[in-house]
């Protein structure tokens, strides 16, 4: 199995699912319960009989599972909801009508449990990469207790050697997208047509606002905040919030901080380091460098954690083939 590919369905009950399921053909006049399986199957749905379907779920009417997908116990497959491919569902998915998870393409798609894919979401589909080749694997592993709502697409990685992958108790709102190769982490919000487009990175407790896009390869860091109509072309650092067509930082995301616990001590840690690295009075006359250097050396800042990973964040964006971070203006407070 590809070394960067690490499904969570071993959790999930997948090795006591059962081989129950069958082709109902279009002569079936009621639901159907399967050998040992209580699962109720829709006599207008087509099952392939070898796919494992788990127990006390619902697939409903119009809908198509194929031969290679595995269901977990509980799951609920609403009228004209699909899957397709070498797909893994974890324990209590539900499918809205619509809904199209996996392609009949190499790879796998591989989704945890208690997920919700949304009316007419489709997920695990080939990336609309050009350097794609046909016939390369291709994945997207998503974890656990994650509402991925109506339109919203989520696309395999481009090649065998990477993966989309999305962590636990992400809310990716209407008509989203989440391009091949990105890598998301834990509960985040996206808000509606948010587009994130190839290999960016999104870590956790990150924020977005309404029509908010991202260049390829950023990086947006934990806790900040991306304000609605933004085009982040460049990272976005911990803890920050950014704003604007072409946006700049706007200070600090104090309240995300807050509602996430962040105690007093540390939010004015960071307010001070913002404002020597952000709003120095001598900004035009020292590099960025020093001033990062600067807030590491003070004898209290540098001893609080989330100022140093703040540092972290920023430094790490200057690295090579990385993008930098967003503008900033001296003015800007927090």
């Amino acid at each position: 199995m590809h070394s960067l590919f690490k499904p969570r369905l071993s959790f999930c009950s997948l090795n006591h699912f059962y081989r129950s399921s069958t082709f109902i053909s279009g002569d079936a006049t009621s639901g159907t319960t399967v050998g040992r399986s209580s699962t109720f199957i829709h006599p207008t749905a087509i099952v392939h009989p070898n796919a494992v379907i788990g127990e006390d779920g619902y697939i409903g009417p119009f809908c198509t599972v194929g031969a290679f997908a595995k269901l977990g116990n509980g799951c609920q497959l609403h009228p004209g909801s699909h899957i397709f491919g070498s797909t893994e569902l974890g324990d209590r998915c539900v499918l809205m009508t619509g809904a199209i998870v996996g392609e009949d393409i190499p790879g796998r798609t591989v989704i945890g449990c208690n997920n919700k894919i949304g009316h007419h979401a489709v997920v695990g589909i080939r990336c609309q990469d050009m350097k794609y080749k046909p016939g390369d694997e291709c994945f997207v592993d998503i974890g656990n207790n994650n509402d991925i709502r109506e339109h919203s697409s989520v696309h395999r990685s481009s090649k065998s050697s990477d993966v989309t992958a999305i962590g636990d108790n992400n809310l990716i709102m209407g008509s989203c997208h989440i391009a091949h190769d990105c890598k998301i982490g834990n509960n985040n919000i996206f808000a509606n047509n948010t587009l994130l487009a190839g290999h960016v990175v999104v870590e956790d407790y990150v924020h977005t606002g309404g029509t908010t896009a991202v260049h390829q390869f950023c990086h947006v860091g934990s806790f900040s905040f991306v304000a609605a109509g933004s085009m982040v072309s460049q990272d976005v650092p911990k803890y920050m919030m950014v704003g604007g067509e072409r946006p700049e930082l706007r200070g600090l995301n104090l309240e995300g901080l807050r509602r996430n616990g962040f105690t007093v001590e540390e939010i004015i840690g960071l307010r001070s380091a913002y404002r020597k690295i952000f709003m120095s009075a001598d900004a035009n006359s020292e590099g960025l460098e020093e001033r990062l250097n600067e807030v590491e050396q003070h004898e209290k800042l540098a001893r609080i954690s989330s100022v140093r990973s703040m540092i972290q964040s920023i430094r790490a964006s200057f690295e090579q083939n990385r993008r930098g971070i967003c503008k900033f203006r001296l003015w800007s407070s927090s």
